[in-house]
């Protein structure tokens, strides 16, 4: 996938496409519709296509302070993209200057003149310009003036189903309460984090369970607790996972006060410091909570990865989503 940030030149040969353009956090099935209609346009026209998006987040740019959940940071959304085919991304600075344009303006500076697009898709909540003036409605009146085609996805969701679209702050809500199945039927594969393991206070080797510790984003915020994971390494592509036990939480038998992602191995005995990892949180084995003593704490964590192990294997590559993974991402290298 061609990667183009803020300020980079449109190659000529990318000129006159089909762009997708949205925020795309979480590549849901709802965005993947958009992926799919996007690239079935631009091969009816015979014109290249690819994805506009925002960085950093509009709400994270409105209010530093309050990180939004993002379930796909900027590196692990390209990655997403760049394995489900996306030919190339186009990565907008969200600033003052692009946040105060009015809609108008937007699409002549943007759109026409940067990237001279023949179509646009967006979905049907996608807003644009200043005070987010820029309404689907809006959004075919300036592509009629200025004479490019566009199309509005509305809401997606499973067949027989018109009151539950997909949707980011949904899979949000479904990750905070742990219910991991529901949040994945929404992606379409398993909630995943992407991280470089670091060094943390060696406190897991000292009782028999050494694991990765992993920085996650600011405002990552799921269910704290134990959960069955499946962990890869990012540049390891298209080895097979190791199965693992996680911990998202606070440790709050040890009152550290700070949030941690770490990950038990099972089965592996290596380093792996340094390098960045690719967790998948396939299910919640229970909340996080405080023992009376390492004792008790151990003899959990044994019973904790004797059920993620049976869970994993139980989940196969014959599970749907499993399948959806490895089939269509797999060889594209994100998993």
């Amino acid at each position: 996938m061609r990667l183009i940030t803020d300020g980079g030149t449109l190659p000529s040969d990318l000129r006159g496409g089909v762009v997708a353009i949205g925020n795309f956090d979480g590549l849901h099935r709802g965005h993947q519709k958009l992926l799919e209609v996007a690239e079935a346009e631009a091969r009816h026209h015979g014109v290249p296509w690819g994805v506009v998006t925002f960085e950093p987040h509009p709400r994270t740019y409105f209010k530093p302070s309050e990180p939004i959940f993002r379930l796909t940071p900027r590196a692990l959304k390209a990655r997403l993209l760049s394995a489900v085919g996306v030919p190339f991304l186009i990565e907008m600075e969200f600033n003052e200057e692009l946040s105060s344009l009015e809609p108008e303006a937007f699409v002549q500076r943007h759109l026409v003149e940067r990237l001279g697009v023949s179509h646009v898709v967006s979905g049907y909540d996608f807003h644009f310009g200043k005070g987010r003036r820029g309404s689907p409605g809006v959004m075919r009146q300036l592509a009629a003036a200025h004479g490019f085609g566009v199309t509005i996805v509305d809401q997606v969701t499973d067949e027989g189903d018109a009151h539950s679209p997909f949707s980011s702050s949904s899979i949000r809500q479904a990750l905070r309460h742990g219910h991991m199945q529901d949040a994945a039927h929404e992606l379409g594969y398993h909630w995943t984090v992407m991280g470089e393991v670091v060094r943390g206070d060696q406190r897991g080797r000292t009782i028999g369970f050494p694991t990765l510790n992993i920085i996650a984003e600011p405002g990552t915020e799921p269910f704290r607790g134990i959960y069955a994971v499946r962990v890869r390494d990012a540049e390891a592509r298209l080895a097979a996972p190791w199965m693992g036990a996680g911990y998202f939480g606070d440790r709050p038998t040890f009152d550290t006060g700070r949030t941690f992602l770490e990950v038990y191995l099972i089965g592996f005995d290596g380093d792996l410091y340094g390098r960045t990892m690719l967790v998948e949180l396939v299910d919640l084995i229970r909340p996080d909570k405080r023992f009376s003593s390492i004792g008790e704490l151990v003899k959990q964590m044994r019973d904790d990865c004797d059920v993620a192990e049976r869970r994993l294997k139980a989940l196969g590559d014959g599970n749907a989503l499993t399948a959806y993974r490895l089939g269509l991402l797999q060889h594209q290298g994100l998993v």
